[in-house]
């Protein structure tokens, strides 16, 4: 058996470890931040938010993303997840729907995920 013994140090006036955000979500926007997280939990979903959000004018034609190895079926029923999520707003032209990507949403998520402040 060791003769080791444990040392307790004095809590120090600053903590050892920063929190990672400044505030605690709400219950209401932790709901939300988990909805879109979880539409963005799909490798499929996480491509097509990721081609609108990439594509010149900040909108997307459905006929300008849907390669992503999936049906067009399947590709709108992952668009409408998203915009069920709040992700993308969708505008419908004729006989194509142009998809955006919510602005405010995006900021939001960025502020949430950034550690380094």
């Amino acid at each position: 058996m060791s003769n080791l013994e444990l040392v307790v140090l004095e809590s120090a006036e600053v903590p050892c470890c920063p929190p990672i955000t400044s505030a605690e979500l709400s219950v209401e926007d932790s709901v939300r931040m988990a909805a879109m997280f979880k539409a963005l939990a799909d490798p499929v979903r996480l491509r097509l938010f990721s081609k609108v959000a990439s594509h010149e004018g900040g909108e997307a034609c459905v006929c300008d993303i849907q390669d992503v190895g999936v049906s067009q079926p399947t590709v709108s029923h992952h668009l409408k997840k998203l915009r069920e999520a709040g992700l993308l707003t969708s505008e419908r032209r004729g006989t194509w729907v142009y998809y955006r990507v919510e602005p405010s949403v995006v900021a939001g998520m960025s502020a949430l995920l950034d550690l380094n402040r």
